[in-house]
């Protein structure tokens, strides 16, 4: 006997298909992350080292709708970026202003009660488990604010929700059970100070819930205000794996980016990142009027300052994509573009280059130290200063050795700093990716290098390598 299928059956099947067809496929987990034996750095669970390359996303899950999120994601996987940092209670109004799809987070703003309906796509949350599952898919990490600062410290806040250490730890204990199998990196804070114990509680509240919730499975840090750290809070809890700074929207490199060379030598030893430096095309020091806005030869510098002054890897931003800024959006500090043209930017590109450089060679073994470097008779020109400084750093082993230089001008370096008899000498161009062959020299005394671009405002990393390794050009991984 033939069963004929109904319509409206018919309909009720292709809705089904089109919900599961929206959602990005199943892959196998990423794998868990951890610190490196050596407390210097991040690694996978089996050991590879992981140079965590971040973006800035803060408005990701609140501002843009599923194709929007597969375009930004996508993109940023082809830049090879490992990690995208974002908020799950926004900044911009992000309790009362609904996501894309008309959804908010929280019942009555209640912490103790998220916004849960029965179904696919039906949810705040339903949006966020879609692009943490497409960043996953693509190889990308997210580092996951479980809200941003005004919600605990009210001194940049705009009402709504006042954190309690009990409602911190409930919330952060269901936000960990949702996303215990996911890839995630948990950032505690969200841009405001800690400026008593109250404050403190409410965060350490807020990671004992995470850890209660996840089981452990997610490495934890904290998000600070501009030109401060995690460490200046919370170095000595447990709960905080890694220090985070935001060295923050300045361009020179005394009095911000010099910190992070600070956090590196703290005890005990912590991994540090700078997680928030200055963004492509923002207002340099929020002055516009004075300072205009910043290039991408602004954000390259801090990636070589930071990386070589001991960080665990980057995090890039650009000044209308944390915002992701649109025409139809209110603009915060006047981005000049939106934010899908603005993931375009060069300076975006460029981060893949000095990741790939350092995975080029010997990982975790990696120390910095600016003695590779003589100082010039007029120091303010070698090792320089403001947005001119120059920073190096090296194989412990004595294997290679790496110096940025912020612009052409000639420098000396002290040979010996490698350990074989003849060092291989390379330039790399942090603009492209490209390396070319100086050529070979005894591993003694100094010796000058003039960087290919000389007077110029163009920046170059000097390669010195052990001859007898025969590494592969520089940012060429094996």
């Amino acid at each position: 006997m033939k069963h004929e299928t109904s319509p409206k059956l018919l309909f009720w099947l292709l809705l089904a298909a089109l919900a599961l067809a929206s959602y990005p496929p199943a892959q196998a987990a990423l794998p868990k992350l951890k610190v490196s034996d050596n407390r210097r750095f991040l690694a996978t669970e089996d050991g590879r080292p992981f140079f965590y390359l971040g973006d800035t996303a803060w408005e990701l899950f609140h501002r843009l709708n599923r194709e929007e999120a597969d375009r930004y994601l996508e993109d940023r996987a082809k830049k090879a970026f490992n990690v995208v940092q974002a908020v799950a209670l926004a900044e911009l109004d992000g309790l009362n202003a609904p996501n894309a799809y008309g959804h908010r987070p929280l019942v009555n703003n209640n912490p103790l009660q998220p916004d849960i309906k029965e179904g696919p796509n039906n949810d705040y949350w339903d949006h966020v488990d879609y692009i943490i599952n497409k960043a996953n898919s693509l190889g990308i990490y997210v580092g996951l604010l479980p809200t941003w600062g005004d919600k605990w410290n009210k001194k940049w806040g705009v009402g709504g929700l006042q954190f309690t250490p009990d409602m911190a730890a409930a919330y952060g204990e269901w936000l960990g059970k949702r996303y215990r199998d996911k890839g995630i990196i948990w950032i505690l804070g969200g841009d405001r100070p800690v400026e008593n114990d109250e404050h403190r509680g409410i965060i350490r509240a807020m990671a004992r819930g995470l850890r209660q919730g996840d089981g452990g499975a997610h490495l934890i840090t904290f998000h600070p205000p501009g030109g401060a750290g995690s460490s200046q809070w919370f170095h000595q809890e447990d709960w905080l794996d890694f220090n985070m700074r935001q060295n923050g929207h300045a361009v020179d490199y005394t009095g911000r980016y010099d910190q992070t060379r600070a956090d590196y030598n703290r005890t005990p030893i912590k991994p540090v990142i700078d997680g928030e430096p200055i963004y492509e095309d923002h207002p340099i020091n929020f002055a516009a009027d004075k300072q205009g806005h910043s290039t991408a030869a602004d954000v390259r510098r801090p990636f070589y300052w930071d990386v070589f002054s001991g960080a665990c890897g980057h995090t890039y931003g650009h000044h209308s994509v944390w915002q992701m800024w649109a025409t139809h959006h209110q603009p915060i500090n006047n981005p000049l573009m939106p934010w899908h043209e603005a993931i375009q930017q060069p300076g975006a590109a460029q981060m893949q280059h000095g990741k790939h450089l350092i995975l080029s060679r010997p990982y975790f073994t990696r120390i910095p130290d600016d003695d590779v470097i003589v100082t010039d008779r007029v120091a303010t020109s070698v090792p320089g200063a403001g947005r001119y400084r120059f920073v190096a750093t090296r194989d412990s082993a004595g294997s290679y050795a790496m110096v940025y230089a912020p612009l052409g001008r000639a420098f000396k370096v002290r040979m010996n700093k490698i350990t074989g008899p003849t060092v291989r000498a390379w330039w790399f161009n942090p603009r492209t990716g490209a390396a070319q062959r100086i050529g070979e020299f005894p591993s003694t005394g100094e010796r000058t290098f003039v960087p290919p671009d000389p007077g110029e405002v163009l920046d170059w990393v000097l390669v010195l390598d052990d001859a007898a390794k025969n590494y592969p050009p520089p940012g060429q991984i094996q």
